[in-house]
């Protein structure tokens, strides 16, 4: 039913209690695990120069794939086919745009991430995803 399974990371311990779920899911439809991190350019209006914008960018990038790679490793322990990427933009555009052209099966995300409590029901991204994912979305 589902050929792959886009699991959204923000680097939340609360983000990361969607890892049980989407291994389940991964398993039981022999699916690929896509692993995904999306960040946020640095703000445009900071007084930096831009070279320094840059070097700040590739290290970030850098450390989200590093943290990427190593819940990968746990996952892949369990027998599941798993791919990392990181991504730039606005973290719910990049997640329906990806789901999209990659023609995702399933996006399995968090409720809560980064903003933790202080979001009543739902977390941004994930109440945004929702909204414009194309694909069947289970919230966790």
């Amino acid at each position: 039913m589902y050929e792959q399974i886009l699991l959204p990371m923000d680097g939340s311990p609360l983000a990361e209690q969607a890892i049980p779920h989407a291994v389940i899911h991964a398993k039981q439809f022999k699916a690929e695990l896509i692993l995904v991190k999306v960040l946020e350019p640095l703000a445009k209006n900071i007084n930096l120069p831009q070279r320094a914008v840059r070097k700040a960018e590739k290290e970030t990038r850098k450390l989200a794939h590093e943290y990427l790679e190593r819940i990968a490793d746990g996952i892949r322990e369990k027998g599941v086919s798993v791919r990392v990427i990181t991504l730039a933009g606005s973290p719910h555009v990049e997640i329906a745009k990806y789901a999209e052209i990659q023609k995702i099966g399933l996006v399995v995300i968090s409720t809560r991430g980064q903003s933790g409590l202080s979001r009543w029901l739902m977390g941004r991204v994930a109440a945004r995803a929702v909204r414009n994912v194309n694909v069947p979305v289970l919230l966790i």
